[in-house]
């Protein structure tokens, strides 16, 4: 069955980095989109970013733009998300999500998507 598992969420000082992953499996990965989603305490759900199936396009949220990078390894069926410039704002739960349908364009809408991973829990405070 499909899964997808993050990690690398940890506590990071503001201005410092980090890189989450997610591993992906029980699906052709490489025919794919794939997003990165967060949901901080008491608020609701942020696309952050997508990437095409053949990571040609790539979508990132204003918030984030500029400071994290979305990449994929589609011989390692896992989509990395580099997180620069770390503000206390990015602190929230995030998770990986996978398309219901094959293609290279990027759905932004939650509808869109039918497996979520669990998360992996990113807190950016001094």
């Amino acid at each position: 069955q499909v899964q997808l598992v993050e990690s690398g969420g940890d506590l990071a000082q503001p201005g410092g980095s980090l890189r989450l992953s997610c591993a992906a499996s029980g699906f052709t990965f490489s025919s794919y989109a794939m997003s990165w989603a967060r949901q901080a305490p008491g608020k609701g759900h942020e696309w952050v970013s997508g990437i095409s199936s053949d990571g040609s396009d790539t979508y990132y949220a204003a918030t984030v733009k500029g400071r994290f990078t979305i990449s994929r390894g589609n011989a390692k069926n896992t989509v990395y998300l580099q997180m620069n410039s770390l503000k206390p704002e990015d602190t929230a739960l995030y998770y990986c999500a996978k398309p219901k349908r094959a293609g290279n364009g990027i759905p932004q809408a939650s509808y869109q998507y039918d497996y979520w991973g669990q998360g992996t829990q990113v807190t950016v405070s001094s």
